[in-house]
């Protein structure tokens, strides 16, 4: 962070948040929302990319982030995963965060946060909450649990 409170990413961050924001520039133009992504791995390379492709592939999981984090998980080893780092367009939303974290992915960097996205487009607004229930049938549930150690 600078004097001014401004955070600043290095040269090569920099590099590879401009390329996640041409990435973004390509899924608005093909009709998806304006969101892209990279993996770079320890060595400073791009391991893979992508771009949000919701609308175009009719699912609405079809996130970078999410689909990058998939990626991770199939490709690399847990120690290099560690060592990895996400440039992305936006900060990822909690479907895609879930993903980041169970992918083991180092660190993720992005440009606008979720309330800057928000105040760049205040219609949007937030998303609709889920109402939840729970929890029931413990004892039922729990027989299915134990012992289980991923």
């Amino acid at each position: 962070m600078d004097a001014e409170g401004v955070v600043t990413v290095d040269g090569d961050g920099e590099r590879f948040l401009r390329r996640a924001f041409e990435l973004a520039a390509q899924a608005r133009a093909e009709g998806n929302g304006p969101y892209g992504s990279l993996l770079v791995g320890p060595g400073g390379d791009v391991l893979a990319e992508d771009r949000n492709t919701a609308v175009t592939d009719d699912d609405i999981t079809a996130h970078p982030e999410l689909k990058l984090a998939r990626w991770a998980a199939r490709r690399l080893d847990a120690g290099t995963a560690a060592r990895t780092t996400m440039y992305t367009s936006c900060e990822p939303c909690p479907m895609c965060a879930g993903a980041l974290s169970r992918s083991g992915l180092g660190r993720v960097v992005y440009a606008l946060s979720a309330g800057q996205l928000r105040d760049l487009r205040p219609a949007a607004g937030a998303p609709a909450e889920v109402p939840g229930e729970g929890p029931y049938l413990y004892d039922e549930a729990k027989r299915v649990f134990e012992g289980y150690a991923p």
